[in-house]
């Protein structure tokens, strides 16, 4: 449903009807005490923790930005808020960033936005299985029926690519698109054979007895950026001085959220209703300021290769900052 979303938001945007503004509630704008009144369009999970931790720090006020974070429903529903100008600034995952690109969105990456911890069985990402599942190894999900947040993004090509490592056939893979939340207990009840599941859902699952078979993000490519914080060229263009102490201030949220994953574990009781105790046990990501260009590579590679981008080759040097 949210690539159907994403393509119909998009042809709009392209034919014309994306100007970038500040109509409506979208927020933008500068107070009489000349802070900007920036919106931006996150989702509410683990990954954009330190947003929310630079806030509270002080990070965007010092640089007199006043910042409200919006929930969307995932990347693809705020690649159109930011075009349209809903919101200034948007986080989402990079392929859905690349398919927006290779669509002549005029996006541009601004900063880096979440990464793989990088470890085999350890990282915030991973595909899980019953206890008691015949599935023993990656491999063994080809032919299988796989739930993903979203088709034909991130998840199922990672996933695949965990399969056709492990020597299975990922073409025989059935994806089933279903919003993580939900994922847990339709494994449990046998609704699927496996789930790709991010944190603090990957918790909730083994907590009840799942077990891992693939940590599809470190297959990918090692230390995999999964996502970034992003802006229009429009806006970017007419506000480079906003866009660069937003920059300044996400990088700085970054690197202070990396380092202090005692106080992560604590604000993400403030915008998910993810109980204290799932805070403890979940597996952090990493939050590298930089982006790790190869690895987006690797993303459009492996996007070309399942056939996510329409025939069409993703330009990084347009996308990337």
């Amino acid at each position: 449903m949210r690539r159907v979303l994403i393509g119909v938001a998009i042809a709009a945007l392209i034919a014309g009807t994306g100007a970038c503004g500040s109509s409506g509630d979208g927020g933008g704008g500068t107070d009489s005490n000349g802070v900007d009144q920036v919106k931006v369009g996150v989702i509410p999970i683990v990954d954009v923790a330190p947003i929310y931790l630079g806030q509270q720090k002080g990070f965007f006020s010092n640089r007199k930005i006043n910042l409200t974070m919006e929930s969307g429903q995932g990347g693809a529903a705020i690649v159109p808020g930011v075009v349209s100008g809903q919101f200034q600034f948007g986080f989402s995952n990079f392929t859905s960033l690349l398919i927006a690109q290779t669509k002549d969105v005029p996006i541009k990456a601004v900063s880096a936005g979440v990464s793989s911890v990088g470890e085999q069985g350890k990282d915030f990402g991973g595909v899980v299985v019953n206890a008691n599942s015949p599935i023993k190894t990656a491999a063994d999900l080809a032919g299988k029926k796989i739930s993903v947040n979203t088709l034909k993004n991130i998840g199922d090509t990672t996933v695949r690519e965990s399969v056709r490592k492990a020597g299975g056939d990922p073409s025989k893979i059935n994806f089933v698109e279903m919003p993580f939340p939900n994922a847990p207990a339709a494994l449990a009840g046998g609704q699927v054979d496996a789930s790709w599941l991010v944190e603090p859902q990957l918790s909730e699952a083994k907590a009840a007895g799942a077990r891992l078979v693939a940590s599809n993000f470190v297959d990918a490519a090692p230390n995999l950026s999964v996502a970034a914080y992003f802006t229009s060229t429009k806006l970017q263009g007419e506000d480079a001085d906003l866009v660069k102490r937003f920059t300044e201030a996400i990088n700085e949220s970054l690197a202070y959220a990396d380092a202090h994953p005692d106080e992560v574990r604590a604000v993400l009781g403030t915008y998910t209703k993810i109980d204290e105790k799932t805070r403890a046990a979940m597996i952090l990501p990493k939050w590298p300021a930089e982006i790790n260009e190869a690895s987006v590579q690797t993303l459009a590679d492996l996007g070309a290769k399942d056939g996510i981008f329409d025939g069409k080759t993703p330009d990084l040097a347009k996308l990337l900052p």
